[in-house]
């Protein structure tokens, strides 16, 4: 049974939740807002392997293995996709999860 004040404790926990908006760390992101610290940390280590596999591919390059180096621009592309991908299924759960609370009381 939905009750005024269960309502208000949902809306207390949802302006908590609200209230920690990360700036955006991620050259990549395509939102303003990280939530929380987790979401940084895998979208720094998303990163770093996407600009890994770039920095290995202009080596490889450099020293005349062009199969390589198109094996790792491929690899980075696929991992840029994959971040993307998980980035936007994120979302959606949370905009679901807004869906759930009552606009008005």
């Amino acid at each position: 049974m939905i009750t005024r004040s269960n309502l208000a404790e949902q809306l207390r926990e949802y302006q908590i939740r609200s209230k920690y908006d990360w700036a955006s760390v991620s050259f990549f992101s395509s939102t303003a807002n990280i939530p929380s610290r987790a979401d940084v940390i895998i979208s720094v280590i998303w990163e770093l392997l996407i600009i890994s596999f770039l920095v290995l591919s202009g080596v490889s390059i450099y020293l005349r293995y062009m199969r390589i180096a198109f094996l790792l621009i491929c690899i980075a592309s696929i991992l840029l996709m994959c971040m993307k991908i998980t980035k936007q299924v994120r979302k959606n759960r949370k905009s679901k999860r807004r869906m759930l609370l009552p606009l008005s009381m």
